[in-house]
């Protein structure tokens, strides 16, 4: 049975319905993704506090409009367990990002923002085998695209998939 679609006149089933709920929390993942790194990056400028920082986010930033931009609504739960997951974890995250920079580079030498993205796709690669390799990897490399240049893109998606067949199969 379908029911007529209110804004567009054209019939509406229950898998559109599905479909586009799908679609939209894919949306707020991926929202949350790139607020994660941002409260990554400012807890490694400012050292505030976790709890701080989410609370923060949670009132300010995540859906919140900022200066004139209405910023799209993140998963909340989503984001809280990336930036908490990966500050436990930064010594077993930093040893897998290190173990994969080429020869001559060091942790240090990575733009900060630069580290803090890898931090985040590299915590969900090992903590949350339920998203698939390649949706962290894709994800974290449209993350990357939002603040640098197509190489940068380039040296995620090598880096996080690298990562991904270290730490699981990639799929």
């Amino acid at each position: 049975m379908t029911d007529e679609h209110e804004d567009s006149g054209r019939p509406s089933t229950s898998a559109d319905r599905r479909a586009a709920q799908r679609a939209e929390a894919r949306s707020r993942r991926s929202a949350a993704r790139l607020a994660a790194v941002q409260a990554l990056y400012q807890h490694g400028q400012a050292r505030t506090p976790v709890a701080q920082l989410l609370n923060e986010f949670h009132l300010h930033r995540l859906g919140a409009e900022l200066e004139g931009e209405q910023m799209k609504d993140a998963d909340q739960p989503f984001f809280d367990d990336i930036v908490t997951g990966t500050l436990e974890r930064l010594p077993e995250l930093d040893a897998l990002i290190a173990a994969r920079l080429a020869t001559g580079w060091t942790m240090e030498r990575l733009d900060r923002l630069m580290l803090h993205l890898l931090r985040a796709g590299a915590y969900e690669l090992v903590a949350r085998p339920d998203i698939p390799a390649a949706v962290v990897i894709t994800e974290y490399v449209d993350v990357a695209r939002a603040f640098y240049p197509a190489a940068e893109s380039g040296f995620v998606n090598a880096m996080l998939d690298g990562m991904a067949r270290t730490t699981r199969t990639a799929g």
